[in-house]
């Protein structure tokens, strides 16, 4: 995996012979303390998110209430990485850096949370508008995270996982979105990127059953335009190659014997009632 990557790097087939971590109870516990303190800081820090304020200052709000809870960013430093969190706006999709840039009214900005606590990983994400935006970005919230949601009702024992990564295009292209192919989600636990990676596509070949005691990072990446992507200069920020907006949403999942579990529970977001849309 080059430095520049924080995501599991693109694949076109997933195998099933996978070594994917099993957590014991006591793991999976960790993986709750871990989760719940990764959303409560993703909520807070999209809270704040308004017109006029710096990504800057929210990454360092991000690194303020990261030591309030006595955890640290899974990020910073790992394979580089200069931020706290990963902050993007409008075109860029993933691995901004806070700096100087000004949220500006109409902006969607994608706020991505990973903290470590007791040797565990919480990792989550949100997108958030800044005031009113277009109706067409609007769709793109609301598809991307209901996208979301589709891909977490697959995450359940006896499933394979294809029909998980599958179910977000299955989602969004016919609405007119496309995923984002190079960059995917991924296993979690003791290491930020874990076995299996998840694509937000269905893989080619026979993918790994899931299993009881399995922690998903579920992101889908979700473009307004054209899915291809490219990286700025400053080694990470990917943008969009028609810099139309993109959107990402993401939750840490457990899967269980029965219903999945979200560690990383957040009430939704980006219901299309929400954002004054007709339901799907």
């Amino acid at each position: 995996m080059k430095r520049l990557i924080l995501n599991i790097p693109r694949l076109f087939q997933v195998s099933r012979r996978t070594r994917i971590p099993i957590k014991s109870p006591r793991e999976i516990e960790f993986m709750r303390k871990a989760g719940s303190i990764a959303s409560s800081i993703l909520q807070a820090l999209a809270r704040e998110v308004a017109p006029g304020r710096s990504t800057g200052e929210i990454d360092r709000m991000a690194a303020e209430l990261m030591r309030e809870q006595d955890c640290k960013s899974a990020f910073l430093g790992y394979r580089g990485f200069p931020g706290h969190i990963c902050i993007s706006v409008n075109e860029e999709v993933v691995h901004g850096i806070g700096g100087a840039r000004k949220i500006m009214p109409g902006d969607i900005v994608k706020i991505d949370v990973g903290i470590i606590k007791s040797g565990f990983i919480g990792d989550n994400a949100t997108t958030v508008a800044a005031g009113d935006i277009p109706l067409e970005t609007k769709r793109l919230l609301a598809a991307t995270e209901q996208s979301l949601f589709d891909a977490i009702s697959h995450a359940r024992a006896g499933r394979r996982l294809a029909d998980l990564c599958g179910s977000v295009e299955a989602f969004v292209a016919p609405r007119g979105f496309t995923v984002v192919r190079e960059f995917v989600g991924h296993g979690v636990g003791r290491r930020l990127h874990e076995e299996p990676q998840i694509p937000n596509y269905r893989p080619q070949g026979k993918t790994p059953v899931l299993m009881p005691g399995m922690t998903l990072a579920i992101e889908p990446m979700v473009n307004a335009g054209v899915g291809s992507v490219r990286i700025l200069d400053d080694g990470w920020t990917v943008i969009t190659e028609d810099r139309k907006p993109s959107a990402h949403f993401e939750h840490t999942v457990l899967v269980t014997e029965g219903e999945p579990e979200i560690l990383t529970w957040r009430p939704r977001e980006a219901l299309p009632e929400m954002l004054g849309l007709p339901a799907w």
